[in-house]
């Protein structure tokens, strides 16, 4: 039977004469006329309805054209009661079902394809299923998500949510889909593909026990225990130390291909955008056409998948005492609509990094299973830094850059105020930020992330040489990561935080916020700067000179009193009155967003009255 019709044009007579023989194969074989599978780009037979159903959808929405056999519809045997109304005896020979293949038995592609495809369907199937005959409410598949968020909320064991869901079973009416056992209910759910790996840690960072270290009890670069240890010392065998959950990426990309919705919501970067040259996506950045460029074959296909990858400490515990820090890493997929790539539903979280430390530079012991996964990918399934010589300073024993006033603009202001900053006009202009394959260069025979056990030696050379490098990234396995113009971008909202901080420590000369001490000031008269403000030696402690930044005591309660009495608007910020500390003249607990207020609009407010 002809089937290129298929390709043709949907307007074209072939076309119409083509789909008219095809829903008189459907017709014929249909059970119920009207529930025949839609073979639409849409529904891709997962819909049902009459011929005057299909025939809107397909020449609306187009047909499949790689369904060539058109299993669903009864192919088969309508060409065999073709065949046998003519006086043929066998059916085991019609060219159009493959000659040595019997009637009914899948082709080998079929059956690859059903190995993947049949136990995600069945899974659609239970999400459409209603919990008991006549429920309206709640189908099979919402009554185990439900079922499951209260037994991770409220920490119920396994035998515990089996005699739940028996219970269950026996009080609703008969014919319910509530499984007997956990492990039906688990069997039901791992369809998603949202399985997980559990691997054990060393605590010092330095080895994941994979691959060659799989069966090792102790740590090959340290020699830390691989178990946890009790109070007495002893080991307690077969409780890890630490451990890293890992969610495998690719088959929730699989499945995100398997839905219909999504898989074109994948290629909208490539269909559905607007494209008048300005910045609204992702695509429209110099990185995303730099890899079309360099590599034709990946940027041609829409599919192929643009990640980004996030990651920062948490504390799960919500306790602002407690010191506990878990790093989740996530995978954001940029292939996506704006509007969608920073849903929930669409942020994929692929690694969790256990506590109570944080990992620190040895994050990337951690990230090679996600890299490996990565590579992949890459292979297919059918930090920026300014180029001017950092300076190390002495006594803080900080790498710092200086004179960043060359990034404002030619006139600006701030670049005449020599006596404000360290005593120089700035003319220059802004340097060349160094490309990917400098950094590389520049990276190269630093070592990879070992561990705590076993850091690097300290540098013992000229502090104008020591590196501004402590290690090579783990990204750098990747093939086309040293040519990305942007590898790492930093958090505006971390950053503003951590200056607003300073700020208000400094200000308010809070223990252990305040950036101004001995160790500042002797660096600052190193440099020239202000030396009028070098410390004075005393009996007990360096006494420090008053500077233009130092409030008085009744300077600071006026301060304090002033956010104190501030109030916003509802929902614009943290009530400030609560972060405020009159006894103390502090303000702490300040969450991200209060610090952006707090620096935009309410700090010029507050210091306006004590200022000269």
């Amino acid at each position: 039977m002809d089937k290129t019709w298929m390709k043709a044009d949907r307007r074209s007579l072939q076309f119409d004469l083509g789909f008219n023989q095809f829903l008189k194969v459907a017709l014929d074989n249909a059970r119920d006329p009207s529930n025949i599978p839609c073979p639409c780009l849409k529904c891709c037979n997962n819909r049902f309805g009459n011929i005057q159903f299909i025939k809107d959808h397909v020449y609306f929405n187009g047909i499949m054209e790689n369904y060539t056999r058109w299993k669903w519809h009864g192919e088969c045997s309508y060409v065999a009661r073709h065949c046998l109304s003519e006086g043929s005896e066998t059916v085991e020979m019609i060219p159009d079902l493959g000659g040595n293949e019997d009637v009914g038995v899948l082709s080998d592609e079929d059956h690859e394809i059903s190995l993947d495809s049949n136990e995600f369907m069945q899974f659609v199937e239970d999400g459409d299923k209603p919990l008991y005959p006549g429920c309206t409410k709640s189908t099979k598949m919402n009554g185990l998500v439900q079922t499951f968020n209260l037994k991770a909320k409220h920490g119920l064991s396994d035998s515990c949510y089996t005699d739940i869901l028996i219970l269950f079973h026996t009080l609703l009416p008969d014919g319910n889909e509530v499984p007997g056992s956990i492990n039906l209910a688990k069997k039901t759910l791992s369809t998603l593909g949202m399985k997980y790996e559990k691997i054990d840690a060393c605590p010092n960072d330095c080895i994941l026990y994979r691959d060659l270290n799989v069966d090792a009890k102790k740590c090959s670069s340290c020699n830390a225990s691989r178990w946890k240890l009790a109070k007495d010392g002893s080991e307690k065998v077969g409780v890890p130390a630490k451990t890293l959950w890992y969610f495998p990426p690719i088959p929730r990309f699989r499945r995100m291909f398997q839905s219909t919705v999504s898989a074109k919501e994948l290629t909208w970067h490539a269909r559905g955008r607007k494209k008048d040259g300005m910045m609204r996506h992702p695509v429209d950045s110099p990185t995303w056409k730099m890899v079309d460029t360099n590599w034709p074959d990946f940027g041609i296909e829409p599919r192929n998948l643009r990640l980004a990858l996030s990651s920062d400490g948490c504390n799960p515990y919500g306790a602002v005492s407690s010191k506990y820090s878990c790093w989740p890493v996530i995978l954001i997929t940029y292939n996506l609509p704006p509007w969608l790539c920073m849903k929930r539903k669409y942020m994929m979280l692929t690694l969790l990094i256990s506590g109570p430390k944080q990992p620190g530079n040895d994050i990337d012991v951690y990230l090679q299973p996600l890299v490996d996964d990565l590579k992949v990918l890459w292979d297919g399934i059918e930090r920026v830094y300014d180029s001017t010589k950092p300076v190390r300073l002495k006594h803080s024993k900080k790498l710092v850059f200086l004179r960043n006033r060359r990034q404002l603009p030619r006139h600006h202001p701030y670049r005449k105020q020599a006596s404000a900053f360290d005593n120089t006009v700035e003319k220059d202009d802004a340097p060349t930020p160094l490309i990917g394959e400098e950094t590389f260069a520049r990276v190269q025979g630093l070592p990879k992330a070992s561990g705590k056990g076993n850091a690097p030696t300290p540098y013992k050379g000229p502090p104008e040489n020591r590196p501004c490098w402590k290690k090579k990234s783990i990204f750098y396995e990747l093939d086309y990561w040293k040519f990305l113009p942007v590898r790492h971008n930093l958090d505006v909202m971390h950053i503003e935080k951590n200056c607003c901080d300073a700020i208000l420590g400094t200000l308010l000369n809070i223990p252990g916020k305040t950036k101004d001490g001995v160790a500042a000031r002797l660096d600052m008269v190193d440099m020239g700067i202000h030396t009028d403000l070098k410390p004075t030696a005393a009996v007990k402690r360096d006494k420090l000179p008053l500077a233009s930044w130092n409030l008085f005591v009744d300077e600071r309660k006026i301060v304090c009193n002033s956010f104190f009495h501030m109030k916003g608007p509802s929902r614009f910020s943290s009530n400030i009155r609560n972060l405020v500390s009159i006894n103390d003249l502090k303000l702490g607990n300040l969450k991200s967003h209060d610090c952006h207020v707090i620096m935009q609009l309410l700090l010029p407010v507050a210091i306006s009255s004590v200022l000269e």
